[in-house]
């Protein structure tokens, strides 16, 4: 898992230049593939859920929430990345912007989330994290954008930063399945993992 977070690092550092923001667009780079990976912890977490909701299967609420909490720790470590971002791209922080207010209320809530989740039996889980994403995906669809772009990686006309952005996406959805798997083992080992 951290030699995952390691190479995904390194990666970002050969991330090609931008006319505007030069060797800066790295640090967009790496937000964007950060809270891409989120989002698919989340949406995987749902996914799970809602197929051990059908099946009953104790394994996949156990799955359920090791996903939801890795989609956790991916949004709320996403939030310092794009500080980081803002500052070296627009020179000072701007967290009036709608969307890093949409990020952190959601950080908020997905602790709250999880918290409580983490004191109901594992079954809890899946409802949880459907519900999570729903409501994420929601107000995300009205979140308005003032200074963050609609979709900088998927609109650019040039491929190479396309093709980038899709290895350091997958690199660090790889690193995002081995930190639920360490979730999994680390409940196995509390006698958490199927309750």
């Amino acid at each position: 898992m951290l030699a995952g977070f390691l190479v995904s690092a390194a990666f970002t550092t050969l991330g090609p230049e931008e006319a505007t923001l030069g060797t800066n667009v790295r640090v967009v780079y790496l937000h964007g593939a950060w809270v891409w990976t989120s989002l698919a912890a989340f949406i995987a977490a749902a996914l799970v859920g809602l197929i051990a909701l059908i099946l009953r299967r104790q394994n996949l609420y156990a799955w359920s929430r090791a996903l939801g909490r890795t989609g956790l720790f991916f949004w709320i470590t996403y939030l310092p990345i794009s500080l980081w971002a803002m500052q070296a791209n627009w020179n000072g922080l701007f967290l009036a912007e709608p969307r890093w207010r949409f990020a952190m209320v959601f950080a908020i809530t997905g602790i709250l989330l999880q918290l409580g989740l983490s004191f109901l039996p594992v079954i809890w889980s899946s409802p949880g994290n459907i519900a999570f994403l729903a409501a994420l995906f929601v107000a995300l669809q009205s979140a308005e954008n003032v200074m963050h772009p609609p979709g900088p990686m998927l609109e650019s006309d040039f491929g190479r930063i396309q093709v980038f952005f899709t290895i350091l996406t997958l690199l660090l959805i790889f690193t995002a399945w081995q930190f639920a798997r360490w979730m999994m083992e680390l409940d196995n080992k509390r006698g958490k993992g199927i309750n």
